[in-house]
């Protein structure tokens, strides 16, 4: 059983060996499909059972900017001033955009987006809020997941101005005495 076992891994090796496949490579512009080889001992007009990769989604997000990625400028803006800001963008694809998820880099960065596809040739927008009782200058990121196949970053940058000082209001009035200043 043991040497019936062996021959036939033997022999199996031996055919895997002798089917020859020829490599071509996707970019490859000088291999016309005439070129390629065809494996010996396969018929060729027989379907492979390897699953197809992924097929690449039709949809597009391009941002009012035109890019892939944006920023979302809040410039030099008051301590507590307004928080939300606006990213809008459009599906240039053929096939419905799908925005998975919006995330802030940070809890002080937090986005809203659309639940609905958006379908090819409309716009949609990402509204954007960031806490603006935080001074100084600001550069957090927002990342959204779509049913294309990369990321976009929505850079978030400004500046928040220092806080209001305020007014310090005295405890106790100036001139009623009291026992410190010899009053009774």
């Amino acid at each position: 059983m043991k040497k019936l076992f062996f021959l036939s891994f033997i022999l199996l090796s031996a055919l895997c060996v002798n089917a020859q496949v020829d490599v071509v490579k996707p970019n490859d512009k000088n291999v016309k499909m005439s070129d390629v080889v065809k494996p010996t001992g396969v018929d060729a007009t027989v379907p492979t059972t390897e699953a197809p990769a992924t097929p690449p989604t039709k949809a597009v997000m391009t941002f009012e900017d035109g890019g892939y990625d944006t920023k979302c400028d809040y410039g030099s803006i008051e301590y507590n001033g307004e928080p939300l800001r606006v990213v809008k963008f459009k599906n240039t694809g053929t096939e419905p955009l799908i925005i998975k998820n919006a995330r802030g880099s940070c809890g002080c960065t937090v986005p809203n987006w659309p639940k609905e596809p958006i379908l090819p040739g409309e716009s949609g927008q990402i509204e954007i809020r960031y806490a603006t009782n935080r001074t100084g200058p600001i550069n957090k990121k927002v990342t959204v997941t779509t049913n294309e196949e990369k990321e976009h970053v929505i850079s978030v940058l400004g500046t928040v101005g220092a806080e209001p000082k305020k007014e310090i209001e005295e405890s106790v009035p100036a001139g009623t005495p009291n026992v410190i200043k010899g009053g009774q």
